[in-house]
């Protein structure tokens, strides 16, 4: 029995694959906030 290769959708799931991947990479770059001194903030605004 002959095995067809279904190209088209060969091609949307590697481009899933590498999209998905891609939004991880893009995520894993956000830096984290970091602690934020809440009175110097209020310092600042008063002035």
């Amino acid at each position: 029995m002959a095995v067809t290769q279904l190209k088209r959708k060969a091609k949307r799931n590697q481009a899933v694959a590498k999209n998905r991947i891609a939004e991880i990479k893009r995520l894993s770059l956000k830096v984290d906030v970091q602690r934020v001194d809440v009175e110097a903030l209020k310092a600042e605004f008063a002035k």
